[in-house]
């Protein structure tokens, strides 16, 4: 009997996005991840304030790593305030992080942050995936897509 699809993440307040990331990437796998955070972190963070736009995720040693993710010092923080872009690890299942692994490795993908957010138990998550680069023209077919999309949206509101 095959396994049951598991449900769509529970977002419930999206803090940073990566929406660049569907335009430079094929995504194929998403994985939920929680972020090991210090208390300055989540406060900053329900705040609102943080990004992850030129931030990426690797494997080291077993482990998942978010890397150059910005999250600000807390205005309120005081001397034991965070540093803003530090290596931060993500929580997931061994499972998972062979899995990532195997696919960077041998596939020569890339774990890209799409999303930080609170899910409904007030944690922090980042939504992950596992990604391959698009070349120029792959681009220009998203491009042309995308306003075909538009234009046919336009013309069934114009014409329905």
């Amino acid at each position: 009997m095959a396994r049951p699809t598991p449900p769509a993440f529970d977002k419930t307040k999206t803090v940073a996005e990566n929406r660049r990331a569907k335009y430079d990437y094929h995504l194929e796998d998403k994985f939920e991840a929680g972020i090991a955070l210090t208390g300055t972190e989540v406060k900053s963070l329900r705040f609102g304030e943080g990004s992850i736009v030129e931030s990426y995720a690797e494997v080291k040693n077993g482990e998942v790593w978010l890397i150059n993710s910005n999250v600000p010092e807390f205005s309120h923080g005081n001397r034991h305030n965070h540093e803003p872009k530090r290596p931060r690890k993500l929580l997931l299942h061994r499972r998972e992080v062979d899995k990532m692994q195997g696919a960077v490795e041998r596939k020569g993908m890339t774990l890209v942050p799409l999303m930080i957010y609170f899910n409904s138990r007030g944690r922090a998550k980042v939504e992950l995936a596992l990604a391959k680069g698009k070349n120029a023209a792959d681009k220009r077919a998203t491009i042309k897509e995308r306003d075909w999309k538009r234009d046919a949206a336009r013309i069934m509101r114009d014409h329905g």
